[in-house]
């Protein structure tokens, strides 16, 4: 396994990078349900969207073809992880939540995902 990906992964639920993305998605929502009713449609909304955007672009990225396809999805991911990662610093910031099992989650992930495109990127596919 490199990266979080398996050798034999036929689906990307088969990744453990995607797994762990998928954790982290489960969690922002756990997380923004105890945020104020009034950021409903701010922080709450824009974690979620973030969230929800790492583990989607892996699972896009994991069927393209192309070496540069699956890693602009990989990078589009990697964005999301950032703009999650404000977020919970915004969230921490606010006194709305204790984000440091969101955080360690988003920091696997990151960290996941960079070891994935990197073996991506010196792989001959």
């Amino acid at each position: 396994m490199v990266g979080g990906m398996k050798a034999t992964a036929r689906r990307f639920e088969d990744l453990v990078v995607w797994q762990k993305a998928h954790q982290f998605v489960l969690g922002a929502y756990r997380l923004s349900r105890g945020f104020p009713r009034s950021e409903t449609y701010g922080l709450s909304s824009q974690l979620r969207r973030a969230a929800v955007s790492i583990a989607a672009n892996i699972a896009e990225g994991f069927k393209k073809r192309g070496k540069a396809d699956k890693l602009r999805f990989y990078n589009i991911a990697q964005g999301s992880i950032e703009e999650s990662r404000y977020y919970l610093i915004l969230a921490r910031d606010l006194e709305y939540a204790d984000v440091s099992e969101p955080n360690q989650l988003l920091e696997e992930t990151s960290k996941l995902l960079e070891a994935y495109s990197q073996a991506l990127m010196n792989s001959n596919c």
